[in-house]
């Protein structure tokens, strides 16, 4: 079993995860042809653990369970023990999350599921604990009673297996749906996102709470179309959000979700796509109100990630976990004693704290209960040194393996801001983490893959990879307008396609035409914590058709959307991002075009004209006249020229143009007509 003394086959994995397992008791395998052939071989079930190097109770039922010898033995003697990092291996937790939902009616991880050695589940649920607890029964006699009915009701399990299979098959197959997509669907989801907010704390509905950041773009969306009530929720939102304990107010950046509906205790893990996704979200907002706050925010959650999430070649870290030294935020909370003594009382009750504590065992969740209070003197300078006595503790883990979509969406967030507020560091950020991605994370013949760390790659990428790089690579490229990348932009659109596209049903599978065979080839349509790859796919094509004409992208681009169709009109609280995407498809967009000397203060004026902006719905590209590269990679530029001798744009709709202006302000009256 074991690689080297005292530890077992994880020893060789990429995934921090995987690797906070490899020194336990349990002959844990990764996922793959091994573990199924010895399942296969000696007619045991598998027993596959999902889990996630962040996720704090993935670390309270390795204690409990896994590092005890006892349970490890029957573990072991019973099944064939599959460990797997849900961040890496998305197709298999979206595939197996489904059967424990459909089994259970919840999910969540730690996921344990128990498998047929051909990979059908027939039995699971979540955390265990090792005794009874609460309901729950205890992990030893879970897997008693599992390998006694594999063993005396074996009939039974494989048609539970069957069963579970086809139950979860349903969203691989829905067919793409002819109805209108049109505005109506977008006036229904905003019907029913109000009617769920929280006209007190901001957000949806109660406990626990988490950001929602793609359905808080769309109801910037819908603010641009007039639609009464979503500037409203939105800022309530980010300012209730800002305030709380969910933001670390020393570090900057955001924890995952707050436990209750204030915003005021967080589950205390970070991750890269919330950050990234919250950075980008109050930027927007600064860009439609101007709100110094949103730009403070957005600002200081990029300057988190690039200070303590950022790998020193340039892409970006997974998460910082929940733990430090196996107690749940360990890190971040404070006695009030310690607060008091060194940024003394008044900054202590400005963060919310109090003697008794606000929180856990007389602890304080430093947050900014009083809005309207003024904050005390030298507030800057104490923050400042409580940072520097909470560097001095033991930190949260790190997992640091780099996952190419995850970095997608921090290289769009750092682009945005980076052109937005003229910032070139961010740009250079953004740069420097693609041209990462897009050479580690690559094979010889030009397959994206899916994560790397420490010189070692991962298998290949999936939808969301593909489609969330090929939307940073739009993005760099309406920042700097060099015209790799929009070549890399439309080399992964075109991967896209012809690996996930699915021409028969419409929109796009998980995993791409040359994967493993599993039960089932999965989609993933629902907006979760992160955007769906079907979502972003079905944007970024649409977006690229702009840019180029292709129909092609247009094409497969609206089949994610009526794939979707049925289920954003049921549930739209679940179809954040595809909202958006619906939203482009249906809007009237405005494709940008500017030709002149880029290094000129007039062309660079008419750019900052788009770039001050919020216009979700409009692409830019920009090339010095004469450009045939240009204008063959990107075809918006094809026969523009410059306006009696001066760089000039032409805001077109559909390839239908308007006159072209050299006036920055002529300009902003054609962008907003």
């Amino acid at each position: 079993m074991s690689e080297s003394p005292g530890s077992n086959r994880l020893i060789k994995a990429t995934s921090p995860y995987l690797l906070q397992h490899a020194h336990n008791p349990v002959d844990w395998y990764e996922w793959g042809p091994e573990a199924l052939e010895r399942a296969r071989r000696e007619d045991r079930p598998i027993l596959l653990s999902i889990g996630y190097a962040a996720c704090h109770w993935c670390h309270v039922m390795e204690r409990e369970s896994f590092e005890d010898e006892e349970t490890a033995r029957l573990m072991n003697e019973r099944f064939v023990c599959v460990k797997v990092d849900r961040e890496e291996r998305p197709d298999l937790d979206a595939i197996y999350m489904d059967a424990v939902q459909a089994m259970t009616g919840s999910g969540g991880w730690p996921m344990t599921v128990f498998l047929t050695p051909d990979g059908r589940p027939f039995f699971a649920g979540t955390y265990f604990p090792p005794e009874d607890r609460q309901g729950l029964p205890g992990f030893r006699r879970v897997l008693e009673g599992v390998s006694q009915a594999w063993r005396e009701q074996r009939e039974q399990v494989l048609t539970q297996g069957k069963r579970v299979v086809e139950a979860i098959a349903g969203t691989s197959s829905l067919l793409e749906s002819h109805e209108p997509l049109g505005d109506d669907l977008l006036r229904g989801a905003h019907a029913q996102l109000t009617k769920a907010f929280d006209p007190q704390w901001g957000g949806f509905d109660g406990a626990p709470k988490f950001p929602q950041p793609m359905t808080l773009e769309f109801l910037l969306r819908c603010h641009l179309r007039g639609y009464p009530d979503s500037l409203r929720v939105v800022l309530l939102t980010l300012e209730r959000m800002s305030a709380g304990g969910i933001r670390d107010h020393l570090a900057g950046g955001f924890h995952r979700y707050s436990v209750d509906a204030r915003w005021h205790v967080p589950h205390f893990e970070k991750m890269l796509y919330d950050n990234a996704q919250l950075a980008r979200l109050y930027l927007h907002a600064w860009q439609v109100t101007g709100d110094d706050g949103c730009r403070a925010v957005a600002v200081d959650t990029l300057d988190y990630l690039l200070r303590e999430m950022r790998h020193p070649d340039s892409a970006f870290f997974s998460s910082q976990d929940a733990d430090s030294e196996g107690v749940e935020g360990k890190s971040y909370v404070w006695r009030w004693k310690d607060l008091v003594e060194v940024a003394g009382e008044e900054v202590a009750r400005f963060f919310g704290a109090s003697p008794e504590g606000n929180w856990e065992e007389g602890t304080n969740v430093l947050w900014l209960p009083d809005r309207g209070a003024s904050p005390p003197a030298g507030l800057e300078e104490a923050r400042r040194r409580l940072l520097e006595i909470r560097e001095q503790r033991p930190r949260p883990g790190t997992d640091d393996k780099i996952l190419a979509s995850w970095n997608g969406l921090a290289i769009q967030a750092l682009a945005e801001t980076g052109r937005a507020l003229g910032e070139s560091r961010y740009v250079d950020a953004a740069s420097g983490a693609a041209r990462f991605v897009l050479s580690a994370l690559r094979r010889d013949d030009g397959r994206l893959l899916r994560s790397w760390r420490e010189g070692r790659a991962g298998g290949p990428g999936y939808v969301d990879d593909y489609a969330m790089m090929a939307a940073a690579c739009v993005t760099l490229y309406e920042a700097t307008f060099d015209l790799g990348w929009m070549a890399e932009a439309r080399r992964l659109a075109d991967d896209l396609i012809r690996l996930f596209h699915d021409p028969d049903r419409g929109g796009f599978f998980q995993t791409g035409e040359d994967a493993e065979a599993l039960v089932l080839r999965p989609k993933e349509l629902f907006d979760n914590a992160v955007p769906s790859g079907n979502s972003v796919a079905a944007e970024v094509l649409l977006r690229l058709a702009h840019l180029t004409g292709e129909d092609a992208y247009e094409r497969a681009g609206v089949s994610g959307l009526r794939v979707a169709r049925n289920l954003i009109e049921r549930a739209p609280t679940m179809f954040g991002h595809a909202l958006g995407a619906l939203d482009l498809y249906v809007s009237p967009s405005k494709e940008v075009a500017i030709v002149g000397d880029l290094e000129s203060e007039e062309a660079r004026r008419l750019i900052r004209e788009l770039w001050s902006r919020y216009l979700p719905n409009a692409v830019l590209a920009a090339a010095p006249p004469g450009d045939d590269e240009a204008a063959r990679i990107v075809p918006l530029l094809a026969g523009r020229e410059p306006l009696d001798g001066k760089p000039a744009a032409y805001v077109c709709e559909r390839f239908t143009c308007r006159l072209p202006v050299s006036d920055p302000e002529a300009l902003a009256a054609q962008l907003t007509g």
